[in-house]
């Protein structure tokens, strides 16, 4: 089945938590049970549970980045430094987030926390700019693809397997938008974070938003890569 493959990755059960998670963020950030219902508490801490929880899924995830950065198309200088700046944030953000886990579970002194969150904050959001930026390069060729086969197929009448190409590179280009609204929608969290939830952009109700279409969007990334 494919829920079954869908469920056996990482990823895939990352992802359900993330739902689950901002699904929670936004009942509580709305008026739909007071803070003094025991509700609200019970749902505050499975909402803190879901959230530690997801970063013993990020183990190690930051040698997925190293891979990536590894396994990149990098055409020129501009690209490659696109590369570091997003593959080696996303990559330091993964490794920090391993010790602001152990931090939190106790393992050991918590002393750092506040430090470690800041660098991970920090981490994080470079990364997205990084991302976004070689989301917006790619978009850009995907773009220019389009209308180049668009006008090959004006050309030529009836051209099945160039109309099956466009097709597909529709679909590519939906997902690489698809992306770049989950990008800016968890840069704007990173932003948050890394102001301590102060200024302008930071209500609860527009984060746990913005965190439910990042979560939508990745759950549906990783649904059709099964």
């Amino acid at each position: 089945m494919h829920l079954e493959s869908y469920l056996a990755k990482r990823d895939g059960v990352d992802k359900l938590l993330k739902i689950s998670r901002y699904a929670t963020k936004i009942i509580l950030s709305s008026s739909l049970i007071p803070p003094t219902h025991p509700s609200h508490h019970r749902l505050k801490s499975f909402e803190s549970s879901v959230g530690l929880s997801r970063k013993a899924f990020r183990l190690g995830k930051f040698i997925q980045d190293i891979n990536s950065f590894r396994s990149a198309k990098l055409d020129s200088a501009h690209d490659l430094i696109l590369a570091v700046i997003a593959y080696g944030g996303e990559g330091l953000y993964y490794f920090v987030e391993q010790f602001v886990w152990l931090a939190k579970t106790g393992l050991i002194d918590a002393k750092q926390l506040r430090t470690l969150q800041k660098v991970s904050a920090w981490a994080e959001l470079v990364g997205y700019v990084g991302s976004i930026g070689l989301k917006v390069r790619d978009l850009k060729g995907i773009l220019e693809d389009e209308a180049s086969l668009v006008s090959r197929i004006e050309k030529r009448k009836d051209c099945v397997e160039m109309e099956e190409k466009l097709e597909k590179l529709r679909e590519k280009k939906l997902m690489k938008r698809l992306s770049l609204v989950q990008d800016l929608a968890d840069g704007l969290m990173a932003v948050a974070d890394v102001r301590d939830g102060k200024g302008r952009l930071t209500g609860p109700m527009l984060l746990a938003s913005a965190g439910m279409v990042s979560a939508v969007i990745s759950t549906h990334k990783n649904w059709l890569s099964c």
